[in-house]
C-alpha cells in the first residue's frame, strides 16, 4: 500500500509539473495599453530619418523586439537597423509585457525622441559653440510607448 501511494503521488506531481510549464503564445493582435494606428507606419530602421532634424516627434512604427529588459512597467528593446536599437518604456508604469515579446514584430504608437550625450569638456550649461554632435556619433532614440500591438 505504502509503495502504490508513493507511485501515485509521484504520477500526480508530474502530472501537474508539465501542464504548469505548458507555453502559450501571444496570438496576433494583442494590444498593450492603447490601441496603435496601423496608418503611416514607420519601419523602425527608418526612424532616424523619419525624424529629421527634429529632437522629439510623435510616431507609430513597425519593428522586431530585441529584448524585454523589465517587465513591469513596459521596458523593451527595438531592432533599429543593422548595430543600432531604440530603447521603448511605456508612459504608464502599469503596463506588464510578458518576457515572450522578445523576437515578435510589434507595431507601437507613442512619442520618439533623441537623446544629447555630453562628451569630452561638454559640461558647462549655456554654452552654444560646443552644444553639437559628432559627425558619426549618433545619439540614441528613446521611445515612450503609449500602445503596443502584436503583429507577427
Amino acid at each position: 500500500m505504502n509503495k502504490f501511494g508513493l507511485s501515485w503521488l509521484l504520477l500526480l506531481i508530474l502530472t501537474v509539473n508539465t501542464y504548469a510549464q505548458k507555453h502559450t503564445p501571444l496570438p496576433h493582435g494583442v494590444v498593450f495599453g492603447s490601441r496603435p494606428s496601423t496608418t503611416s507606419l514607420v519601419p523602425a530602421a527608418q526612424l532616424r530619418t523619419y525624424m529629421g532634424n527634429r529632437a522629439r516627434t510623435s510616431a507609430a512604427i513597425v519593428g522586431t523586439v530585441v529584448e524585454v529588459t523589465q517587465s513591469k512597467g513596459g521596458w523593451f528593446t527595438m531592432k533599429a537597423g543593422k548595430s543600432e536599437v531604440i530603447k521603448a518604456r511605456f508612459r504608464q508604469a502599469s503596463i506588464n509585457l510578458p518576457k515572450d515579446l522578445k523576437g515578435r514584430e510589434v507595431v507601437i504608437s507613442g512619442k520618439a525622441s533623441k537623446q544629447f550625450n555630453a562628451f569630452d569638456s561638454q559640461r558647462e550649461a549655456g554654452d552654444k559653440s560646443r552644444n553639437v554632435s559628432r559627425p558619426g556619433n549618433k545619439q540614441p532614440i528613446l521611445f515612450e510607448v503609449e500602445g503596443l500591438m502584436v503583429n507577427k
